[in-house]
């Protein structure tokens, strides 16, 4: 089987290495190089049961990542004690990469086959005879022309993105505390560094000095001595209506986006690529190399759970956004049972990982 993966980016570098982990031809095309900023602090939180799934097939990932025990879910009117853990036993809960980190360690596969065409349509790379095309490009002219149905929806919000130096200490919790302004993360990177993100419900971006101080008010461990650059983005919540055009397969963030508040973005692309796998190895066992019946099979299996999860995630958001304004009335006594029942908690961390 013959594969092509559109755009040169993270989620492309992780197929590609796993398709070849299970030798599977695969040829990364793209309109221009790489265009990622060297200097960008973006992190990548990769639940637990992800991580091995990915260490499994990419040898090069094991001793990476920073390892997390728990979050501890936190509002604003009353700190202590919090809200709610989420826990496993004996286990992590995730870890957190850089992103740039991440990609270069997966592009310095040497199997890897970058391929740029100034002309990039449809019509060229037909001529190239691939059995299966995944696009997660969000600006080539083959998703304008063929992927522009999406159910969407625009927070109106930016998350605004920091890495903290601190002074040494035991780095394995993180927190998520829901302030009136919107969810601030603490994400732990290393024993002294930690990402911050502050997802705040206005278009209006923070710089440095006042996003410092929205940290400092909302710290409770970190002694901290410097803060990087802050990076934003636009949050969405957005869902792709139909995946495919015949042996055309739309992937990652091109088919599903969701609030940053859950650290489930990138899981989601990491679940996809797992349930892809599983179906284009299954259709080789069988001597089937059709495109088209792939791309179908995976829409048919992800489409709808995508869709749910996505709007769990945009309920969840909506429900702390409501609960700010009622002071918490609403998440203490439904995280108070949470914490008292043992098989709701349970099903909780694990809808967690």
């Amino acid at each position: 089987m013959k594969i092509c993966l559109l755009g040169n980016n993270l989620t492309n570098l992780l197929l590609a290495n796993i398709f070849l982990s299970k030798r599977i031809n695969v040829e990364i095309i793209s309109e221009n190089r790489q265009t990622l900023l060297k200097k960008t602090i973006r992190t990548i939180a990769i639940s637990n049961e992800n991580y091995n799934f990915l260490k499994s097939n990419i040898k090069k990932l094991s001793g990476l990542g920073w390892p997390t025990r728990s979050i501890k879910i936190y509002s604003e009117n009353k700190r202590f004690p919090e809200l709610f853990e989420f826990k496993n036993k004996n286990q992590n809960n995730f870890y957190l990469f850089k992103y740039i980190e991440l990609y270069n360690v997966l592009k310095k596969n040497k199997l890897l086959k970058f391929i740029q065409l100034r002309k990039f349509n449809l019509e060229n790379i037909k001529k190239r005879n691939y059995n299966l095309i995944i696009n997660s490009d969000q600006n080539n002219l083959i998703t304008k022309k063929y992927f522009q149905g999406k159910i969407e929806k625009n927070y109106k919000s930016l998350a605004h993105t920091a890495i903290i130096t601190h002074n040494h200490l035991t780095n394995n919790i993180a927190t998520q505390i829901f302030t009136k302004n919107g969810p601030l993360a603490f994400l732990p990177l290393s024993k002294n560094q930690t990402s911050v993100v502050f997802s705040n419900t206005s278009t209006k971006r923070i710089d440095k000095i006042n996003l410092l101080q929205i940290i400092n008010k909302h710290n409770i461990k970190y002694k901290i001595n410097k803060i990087s650059e802050v990076e934003c983005f636009n949050i969405k919540f957005l869902i792709l209506r139909n995946y495919i055009y015949k042996n055309i397969l739309s992937f990652g963030d091109l088919i599903h986006k969701v609030h940053p508040l859950a650290g489930q973005g990138f899981n989601m692309t990491i679940r996809d690529i797992k349930s892809l796998t599983k179906i284009i190895e299954y259709n080789m066992k069988l001597g089937i190399n059709d495109g088209e019946n792939i791309a179908n099979e995976f829409q048919k299996n992800n489409k709808h759970l995508n869709f749910m999860f996505g709007l769990g995630i945009d309920a969840i958001n909506s429900f702390f956004k409501m609960d700010s304004k009622l002071k918490n009335n609403l998440s203490e006594p439904i995280f108070k049972i949470l914490k008292g029942n043992k098989f709701l908690n349970n099903y909780a961390t694990f809808l967690s990982d």
